[in-house]
């Protein structure tokens, strides 16, 4: 019986407490995460020329490599995010568009940025120059919200997701479930300067990393802008930035597997009215990625389960087996003990233990019945001796 009851505590408390100790963002996470598509993108050899060129349906390739640093412990996890985009069309650095270093530190329950006076929460990595091989200086940049995870538990609700490039969250809406890859997942929506029909409302200006915004504001000829008039005006435009992705979201780890992106970066004088180019591209997270991360998220949702649901089940059914047969076998005991401690006990009507009166009492052992043996004749006497 008290093993029994062990079962039964243990299997609370492995429903209550140590499910919430298991089901955190894991420590090992490293994967490498590839999109693919298609879109309009700057001609980086155009710099050289007489005028920028950009180029119609380009083959790009997004590519995500996700790895843990320090602080991480029970309760955060810091991730290293880098991300490039570059044309596939074009080898080495010359196809390269984008490319960034994103570092934050995650609650691992909750998956939300966290802060401390040790850890600013979230930091950048100042481009280098190619060829340059000093090491890489961060700048604090604080997230807010999540950043490449949801929450474990995540609800059918809008949750604030946070963009790097554009240094602000936005929100991400619930909109619907679908099957991805024989995973059921929740499918959340975001934009980011563009309304749901893809139009530019409010467009974000670019922030560079740059000491001097060498990216943010462009100044060159009106020649190389293509614009009318003195082919040699100096004309300055700023860079926006505006992006619309879908999340296809494990529900029980947080994890996301799979991921739709649509990137528009140009250049213009007026924020809602794009002059040039740079790259408006949209990617899709390729098959090889998803499979990888929905067998990430089945693992997860194992090692959840194991613990919150098939332990705690069968430390139940073991528990109520053990303390049923615990009650059993000591009502047993007890009614063997109590037959040899007080014979009388037993109302079986079994006459092992002394006999009963005709009205089934038992009575002493010198007043018990007993039986009468017939006297023989004996037969070695004289015949002639009277018996």
């Amino acid at each position: 019986m008290g093993l029994g009851a062990a079962l039964l505590i243990a299997a609370l408390l492995l429903t209550t407490y140590t499910k919430g100790k298991i089901a955190k963002i894991p420590l090992n996470v490293d994967a490498t995460l590839v999109s693919d598509g298609k879109g309009t993108a700057f001609d980086p050899a155009s710099l050289t020329g007489d005028r920028f060129v950009v180029n119609q349906n380009v083959p790009l390739v997004m590519q995500q490599q996700i790895s843990v640093e320090s602080p991480a412990n029970a309760d955060v996890v810091t991730l290293q995010v880098g991300d490039t985009l570059r044309r596939s069309d074009q080898q080495k650095d010359k196809g390269l568009l984008l490319a960034m270093v994103d570092t934050v530190t995650l609650n691992r329950k909750t998956a939300e940025a966290v802060s401390s006076e040790s850890n600013p929460g979230g930091a950048v990595q100042k481009p280098r120059a190619i060829g340059d091989q000093n090491p890489p200086t961060n700048i604090a940049l604080p997230h807010e919200g999540l950043t490449y995870r949801f929450p474990f538990e995540t609800e059918k609700k809008t949750y604030q997701v946070f963009d790097p490039i554009a240094q602000k969250a936005y929100d991400a809406n619930y909109s619907g479930e679908e099957d991805v890859n024989g995973l059921t997942a929740y499918k959340f929506t975001q934009n980011v300067g563009f309304d749901n029909d893809g139009k530019l409302v409010e467009p974000v200006k670019y922030a560079s990393l740059y000491d001097d915004d060498a990216d943010s504001q462009v100044t060159a000829r009106a020649a190389l802008w293509g614009l009318p008039g003195d082919p040699e005006a100096p004309i300055t435009m700023t860079r926006y930035y505006a992006a619309q992705r879908t999340f296809w979201v494990d529900p029980v780890s947080g994890t996301i597997v799979k991921e739709s992106d649509r990137g528009y970066h140009y250049y213009a004088r007026d924020a809602l009215k794009p002059e040039m180019t740079f790259v408006d591209y949209t990617v899709t997270t390729n098959q090889q990625s998803v499979e990888s991360q929905v067998a990430a998220a089945f693992d997860e949702r194992d090692r959840v389960a194991l613990w919150g649901r098939i332990l705690p089940i069968t430390f139940t059914a073991l528990g109520l087996i053990t303390l049923i047969g615990g009650a059993l076998l000591g009502s047993f005991s007890l009614r063997a003990e109590s037959l040899l401690v007080d014979p009388g006990l037993d109302d079986t009507g079994s006459q092992f233990f002394g006999g009963r009166d005709d009205e089934g009492q038992p009575v002493p052992g010198a007043e018990a019945k007993t039986e009468k043996l017939p006297a023989q004749r004996p037969t070695d006497l004289p015949p002639d001796r009277p018996v």
